[in-house]
């Protein structure tokens, strides 16, 4: 018995085949996503010649559009099965990348038709987000929510170590046009990994039968602003990637611009740091077993809001390279260890018949936050010069602690299904 106790040990907590296959789905579509970074303004800038403002538009207009299509989205897949509707979202960004390619060969690409399919993307990643929370949480017993959280977390920062560099190498050997078919393959990939998963998912029942209401598109608002832990947890949130993701244009316009680092240099100082976040994600269940979970979500929120401030001080050569690379490291490690425990809290502390539509407002308001604070911080890197625009935000940063849950919350009481997983 001790034996196949530390045998199992050796191997890790096995979460069962459905979870494999959910989190094999994951990491290839993950894996494409960043094979394609920086494709669509590539394909803008040297196919398309578009100018600084078509390419801005192209980062921030698609991501906001597509948020805000993606709104009606969340309370029309709360009751329905999540499986169907995260094949069905694979399935759409699969089109919708794969006309890219197809109109290129034909001649026929143009700037609105990249502009149409990241609106999409944008909206079909933002329902597919919530769909899985809600998935996920049907899928597995609440006691392994943090361990599968921790392995996609772990995923990501995997895949954000390899996947750059692939890209940019078949970027520069075939194209930016061939990793958008890669990227589309990928969620062909996912879907049948996702289909692959099989099981039984019971329909969600609607406790009434009229049909949805234009108030039904605020309930995930709703139900976040009346949780007294959710609330701060989701300004925290949203203050900080906005902020966090504000200061990156103006970082690449002082280590491309006026300090002249190479663009290996640049892609370097964001990808080697990611180390971090593989080693931070793998920490996470073990502080937690040993600290509790509510003194790893405060202690790690605020350890990483203390990090991007120093980026205001970055100079020329190896110096300013090694500065940014090891403020890089210690955020990204903060968030490795963060990341994961932040989502499986929220997960917790939102009732079953709930997930999706408090997901995706969540991540609705997190998207836009972040496209308007960095349309802001572009004014202020125009008017105040970008390292202190830059330090301003790293200044707020300091401030984002504050806006974390100050007690513990207890578990929701609201009954589970029964998810009888299957135990490799």
């Amino acid at each position: 018995m001790r034996s196949g106790h530390r045998l199992g040990q050796l191997l890790g907590h096995r979460l069962g085949r459905r979870f494999a296959w959910l989190w094999g789905a994951y990491g290839t579509s993950a894996l494409g996503t960043w094979l394609a970074f920086g494709a669509f303004p590539l394909i803008a800038i040297r196919v398309l010649h578009a100018g600084p403002a078509e390419v801005a538009a192209l980062s921030s207009v698609g991501v906001a559009v597509g948020a805000a299509v993606a709104v009606p989205l969340g309370p029309w897949v709360e009751f329905r099965r999540k499986r169907p509707v995260l094949i069905a979202m694979d399935l759409v960004r699969f089109a919708a990348l794969l006309t890219i390619p197809t109109a290129f060969a034909l001649g026929a690409l143009t700037f609105l038709q990249l502009l149409l399919v990241s609106v999409v993307v944008a909206a079909a990643d933002i329902t597919f987000r919530a769909a899985s929370g809600a998935y996920l949480k049907t899928l597995l017993p609440a006691e392994d929510l943090l361990v599968a959280n921790a392995r996609f977390e772990s995923t990501a920062w995997t895949t954000t170590i390899i996947g750059p560099p692939l890209g940019g190498a078949a970027i520069g050997l075939i194209g930016p046009v061939a990793t958008v078919v890669a990227d589309a393959v990928s969620y062909l990939l996912s879907a049948l990994g996702i289909r692959a998963t099989g099981g039984h998912e019971p329909r969600p029942e609607r406790r009434e039968a009229a049909r949805m209401r234009a108030g039904d598109l605020l309930d995930g608002w709703r139900y976040i602003l009346a949780d007294a832990t959710l609330r701060p947890l989701f300004f925290n949130t949203a203050l900080f990637n906005g902020l966090v993701m504000a200061a990156e244009p103006l970082l690449a316009v002082l280590m491309l611009g006026r300090f002249g680092f190479a663009p290996w240099q640049y892609g370097l100082a964001f990808a080697a740091p990611s180390i971090g976040g593989l080693l931070g994600s793998r920490l996470a269940r073990p502080l937690v077993t040993r600290f509790g979970q509510h003194r790893v979500l405060v202690v790690f929120g605020a350890l990483r809001a203390v990090w991007p401030v120093g980026l205001a001080f970055l100079g020329p050569g190896t110096g300013g390279l090694l500065l940014v690379m090891g403020v890089e490291l210690g955020l990204i490690f903060c968030c490795g260890v963060f990341n994961p425990v932040y989502a499986t809290y929220r997960l917790e502390r939102t009732a079953t018949d709930r997930v999706t539509r408090t997901l995706s407002a969540w991540t609705v308001t997190t998207k836009a936050s972040t496209a308007l604070l960095t349309a802001v911080w572009g004014v202020l890197g125009s008017l105040l010069g970008p390292r202190t625009a830059i330090g301003l935000a790293g200044v707020l940063l300091l401030a984002t602690p504050l806006l974390l849950p100050r007690r513990a919350a207890a578990h929701l009481s609201d009954p589970e299904p029964d998810p009888a997983p299957s135990r490799a």
